[in-house]
């Protein structure tokens, strides 16, 4: 597989920025898409755009048809059993949302617990902070080490029969920790707990199978694996999604409405109220099978190798610290630079034409953990190369000389 190429496949890496070539480093916040991908939603909106489900016309059933294909290959995909187990949402944001409130909350009595990680995205602490609140429960923290390592001693301590559910990140978005999700899974069913994975920063990096890691919940947004913003994926074992009431009331989520009752649908369709973003679901089995033809072991011998090159080039730099030194990462690398604050980096990498991210990255209590503010953010795709990365050591160097 020649990674060099790829880049031909991405239309909008193929400009200038401030008079530079674009570097592209900000994957961990979103990717960028394909042309098969571009060229779905293209296909789409001038061919085939109609409401799907129950339109006897000839668009609204080739519409249907696309739509539910991309269910069938997100399950291939990931291993689900069934493509009843693939919900489309908004993202994991909603993902996580609709399960703290159809699955969760209905569970919670006063003085119970659910367990999250020091390393969640806030949206997997805000949703379980605000049903805790609401149902008088409590919110447990397993803590990190310095590496940026959960502490698993520690979770096995608090864990007790008041724990009613556990979610955690399958990779950390600022830390890069690819955490061992099979053992915390193993660990949450050998006491009788339901689990859900977060796997936004996961999914476009590593080979994952529901039937293998056995969690209850895994989640992930379209946007970080080449396909559109606005679609993302609620993987349930259908035995628990069967038993869940709605997260949302509306069209396409019955099978019959009167004034007096309503009979929800099977699923998944219980669970997708509305007009869906159609274009996106169906844009998103393109971005699978884009990433089925390099091959996800491809994919992630190439970020790993990325990874490992920039880990090795910065660490020559006297006045960087990486934040985030676990031993199993992801393509992500976190930095400070003495006497520099993350956005005057993330500034000057934008004036070379090199896009990073700086910010606390929707993870303020790791912040809070390495007592810093913000970090400057470089995270690699399948479109990156070597070449990206010397580019971005050049401009720190660069950098660190201007604010001497």
């Amino acid at each position: 597989m020649l990674f060099e190429d790829i880049k031909d496949n991405f239309p909008i890496l193929d400009q200038q920025i401030n008079g530079e070539k674009i570097v592209y480093l900000d994957n961990a916040a979103t990717t960028q898409k394909p042309k098969n991908v571009i060229n779905s939603l293209i296909n789409y909106y001038s061919k085939n755009n109609s409401n799907i489900h129950r339109g006897v016309h000839t668009l609204s059933q080739k519409a249907t048809e696309d739509y539910e294909e991309s269910r069938k290959t997100i399950a291939n995909f990931i291993g689900a059993s069934s493509s009843k187990e693939i919900i489309f949402v908004r993202g994991a944001t909603e993902a996580i949302n609709l399960i703290a409130n159809s699955y969760v909350k209905p569970l919670l009595k006063k003085d119970d617990e659910i367990i999250i990680s020091q390393m969640e995205h806030h949206a997997n602490i805000v949703p379980w902070q605000m049903i805790c609140e609401e149902k008088k429960a409590k919110l447990k923290i397993i803590p990190i080490n310095k590496n940026g390592e959960l502490n698993l001693k520690k979770f096995n301590e608090i864990i007790n029969k008041k724990t009613k559910f556990i979610s955690i990140n399958h990779v950390s978005n600022s830390l890069g920790t690819i955490n061992p999700i099979k053992e915390i899974i193993k660990t949450a069913h050998q006491n009788k707990i339901k689990i859900m994975i977060d796997g936004a920063q996961a999914i476009q990096h590593l080979e994952i199978n529901m039937n293998e890691i056995d969690a209850d919940f895994y989640c992930f947004s379209g946007h970080k694996m080449y396909a559109p913003t606005g679609i993302g994926i609620l993987y349930g074992k259908k035995e628990i999604l069967e038993q869940m009431g709605p997260y949302q009331g509306g069209g396409d989520m019955i099978k019959s409405v009167t004034f007096e009752k309503t009979i929800y649908n099977d699923i998944p369709n219980r669970f997708e109220a509305g007009t869906p973003n159609i274009a996106g679901a169906i844009a998103l089995g393109k971005a699978i099978e884009y990433l089925n033809e390099i091959g996800i072991s491809n994919i992630a011998k190439h970020e790993s190798h990325l990874l490992n090159y920039a880990t090795s080039k910065l660490n020559k730099i006297n006045k960087i610290k990486i934040i985030g030194k676990a031993k199993e990462k992801a393509a992500v690398i976190s930095f400070v630079i003495d006497g520099i604050h993350p956005h005057d980096i993330g500034t000057i990498m934008d004036s070379h034409g090199i896009a990073i991210r700086t910010g606390h990255h929707c993870t303020q209590p790791i912040m809070d953990f390495y007592n810093i503010p913000a970090t400057a953010r470089a995270s690699f795709a399948i479109y990156n190369t070597t070449k990206d990365i010397d580019k971005l050591i050049e401009a720190i160097k660069k950098c660190i000389e201007v604010f001497k």
